[in-house]
């Protein structure tokens, strides 16, 4: 799963997203508004980012709306924290 969290992460479009969800739910159309990129791109950057968990949706009537999973980033920023400490305790060797 690292492997296509990195992969979503390495892009400045989909940094962007998380950045926005990390405010608010939105739909697709509403995150589309922030770009100068057409929708069918923005679907697809979402769909590499529902791939990779970050993102969850729900259907409200016509409207997916979009949002940060928070325990995805979570799970992440463990992993970072743990490569850290690890790293700490190969220097003090």
């Amino acid at each position: 799963m690292l492997n296509k969290t990195f992969k979503a992460l390495s892009d400045p479009t989909r940094r962007k997203i998380l950045k926005l969800l990390r405010e608010e739910d939105l739909t697709a159309g509403q995150i589309a508004e922030e770009f100068n990129i057409s929708k069918p791109s923005i679907s697809h950057h979402l769909n590499i980012l529902k791939n990779a968990e970050l993102v969850l949706w729900e259907k409200n009537g016509q409207n997916i709306y979009y949002s940060l999973n928070s325990t995805a980033v979570q799970d992440i920023m463990n992993w970072f924290f743990d490569f850290l400490e690890r790293g700490e305790e190969d220097e003090n060797k």
